[in-house]
């Protein structure tokens, strides 16, 4: 019989080991659970962190690729032109719907709409929303490219405004602003909470205030306390639509690992504002986006966990009542060990698959990247030869003067030598010397056409350095003079001796003969033909560059041919008389050189006719020059 002191004292034992079998359970429990939980938090973080960046990146690349339109820059330069207004209204239109953008457009130097994709009438959105964020865009104008997050104004998601400012010497032209709205990935986000346990995700911007959210009530709110100073400053960025809500105060209970804490959250009404009393635990995991200046957090609900705590708190004390439930507990430990086991096997798969995969990807687009580089390297060799072949064919235009030029002093050496012969056998030494001497002067001018030629002949190297502007005109003028003189053009320089560029000489005579060949053949019909070479000192805010003008007074281009000139294989020129390639293959030359090629009528006041101009990089006098 079991005395009644030995019964209290079993009594107590099995109370304490249950007491200790509860503890233990429910302790050892919700420790595993939550490290389960935040590793799968984190996973998902790091899926939730990938999504967003791939969709911020997707168009980070179309600004830039917008600015190098003809049509942009064109309408940048002649901001009151309504046909390129339209014209780029239609573009940038096109461009939304490929790109699924909600909007694009087009600013000007002073901030003004130029050009938009619903139009850049008074009431289109582009206007509204220039206006309401001329602060951040103004902002954005004093760099290359930028970005930044605000408010839909109507509804209430966010969008991120990819900025591309373009400017030249300096001075800003306008700006290229893309808008993407991220309500549908906002949503998407909703809808995977609602399929994970109520997860919860915050997109935290650069100035601490929730712009995405899968709860709609916490968007608008201050993560931390900010004085009321500092909310002015916030609202009046215009970023933020709505009045600024308090902090949601997050409260850390405890430490689980390096990246996951235990906070507590206030009870959001359903689409309410304000917070009600009671607060909801969570667990909290947080990921940088550096490039974007984004904090993304997750918050995941551990009421599983504590439930599955609960019954092994049960099964703790179940353990210290009975030795069999002892055994059963063990058994069910063991169960238990298999699963996660089994789940860990299943992960080391899933990795081994997805490195296999990495691999498989890896092989293709390195294939891939050979390949491109095969095809530019093609395509180098291509233009280059096209712009040996055009040399060659302004060559073979030039041939007949040339030969001309050539011959008129073959045939005076011949005249000159037999004289010569004449004079020599009648002892007049002084005539002979004078003939010799002017025989050696003709001699000189071919030498000065045939190097010329040789030179111009000869492929270009890439290498830029000083040259001097007056040698390389005086080179396209000599291949050029047999026309100048045969045609009685009137022909005007206006270029200083000491003027030095940054460019390759070759390539550069090329576009002089081009330029000036193509005004002579403008001039044919003129009655008095005139050719004006100019190289005009930068004015200020241009930088340290040239401009060089070549202009004619012959019958002009027909203004709906101009936007068409340097477009490959296109002339005004009768059939047979060219291939269309000389302006483009120019084009391309000064592009290389860091300029760019522009044609314009003259007024007619000044004789009507065109003018094709581009500017150089000057150098400083004290470089050695080609």
């Amino acid at each position: 019989m079991v005395r009644p002191g030995v019964i209290s004292y079993l009594t107590l034992v099995l109370i304490g080991l249950i007491a200790l079998g509860m503890l233990l359970g429910q302790r050892w429990s919700e420790r595993a659970g939550m490290e389960q939980l935040a590793a799968v938090a984190a996973e998902r973080l790091e899926l939730y962190a990938a999504s967003l960046e791939a969709e911020l990146a997707r168009h980070a690349y179309l600004p830039s690729l917008m600015s190098i339109d003809a049509d942009i820059q064109a309408l940048l330069r002649e901001p009151e032109n309504a046909g390129l207004r339209q014209r780029v209204d239609r573009k940038l239109a096109g461009i939304n719907v490929r790109a699924g953008l909600s909007l694009s457009f087009v600013l000007g130097a002073e901030g003004q709409v130029l050009s938009s994709s619903d139009g850049a009438g008074l009431g289109s959105t582009a206007v509204a929303v220039a206006r309401r964020l001329a602060q951040p865009l103004s902002m954005g104008a004093d760099q290359a490219s930028s970005h930044f997050f605000a408010a839909h104004e109507t509804m209430g998601s966010s969008d991120y405004f990819l900025l591309h400012s373009l400017k030249r010497g300096g001075k800003l032209l306008g700006q290229i602003v893309l808008v993407q709205n991220l309500a549908p990935l906002e949503a998407m986000w909703v809808d995977q909470g609602l399929r994970s346990q109520g997860e919860k995700i915050l997109v935290v911007d650069d100035k601490e205030v929730v712009i995405m959210s899968s709860v709609p009530a916490w968007k608008n709110h201050l993560l931390n306390q900010r004085t009321d100073e500092q909310r002015s400053e916030l609202q009046a960025s215009a970023r933020y639509i709505g009045p600024l809500l308090g902090p949601l105060g997050l409260f850390v209970h405890e430490a689980l690992q390096q990246e996951a804490i235990l906070i507590s959250v206030p009870s959001l009404a359903q689409g309410g504002a304000s917070p009600r009393p009671a607060k909801q635990t969570l667990l909290a995991q947080e990921r940088a986006v550096l490039p974007l200046a984004l904090r993304l957090v997750t918050l995941s609900d551990p009421a599983e966990v504590w439930r599955q705590a609960r019954y092994a708190a049960w099964g703790g004390g179940a353990i210290g009542a009975s030795i069999g439930m002892l055994a059963l507990y063990l058994a069910s430990r063991r169960r238990a060990h298999a699963q996660l086991f089994a789940a860990s096997s299943e992960l080391q798969l899933a990795h081994a698959q997805l490195e296999r995969q990495v691999q498989a990807r890896t092989q293709e687009l390195s294939q891939t990247n050979r390949e491109l580089k095969h095809q530019i390297a093609q395509r180098l060799q291509a233009e280059d030869e096209l712009m040996q072949s055009a040399k060659l064919a302004v060559l073979g235009q030039m041939s007949a003067g040339i030969a001309h030029e050539i011959n008129q002093p073959l045939t005076a050496m011949r005249a000159l030598s037999r004289n010569g012969l004449l004079l020599l056998e009648k002892g007049r030494n002084d005539s002979v010397a004078a003939n010799l001497n002017s025989i050696d002067a003709m001699v000189e001018r071919m030498t000065g056409i045939t190097r010329q030629l040789k030179n111009f002949a000869r492929k270009a190297e890439e290498a830029h350095a000083p040259v001097s502007l007056a040698r390389a005109i005086g080179g396209a003028r000599l291949l050029l003079e047999h026309r100048i003189k045969a045609e009685q053009v009137e022909l005007t320089l206006n270029v200083a001796d000491d003027l030095l560029v940054r460019c390759e000489p070759n390539r550069l005579e090329q576009v002089l003969i081009n330029l000036i060949a193509n005004a002579l053949d403008a001039t044919k019909d003129a009655p008095l033909r005139q050719l004006r070479i100019n190289a005009l000192p930068p004015q200020q805010g241009e930088g340290n560059r040239v401009l060089v003008q070549i202009s004619d007074n012959g019958a002009g281009i027909a203004p709906d041919l101009v936007s068409r000139l340097f477009e490959p294989f296109f002339t005004t020129k009768p059939a047979g008389q060219g291939l269309g390639l000389g302006l483009v293959i120019s084009s391309k030359i000064i592009h290389d050189f860091g300029g760019s090629l522009r044609a314009r009528p003259n007024p007619a006041e000044q004789g009507g006719g065109m003018t094709f101009e581009f500017d150089l990089e000057i150098c400083t006098r004290d470089k050695t020059h080609v």
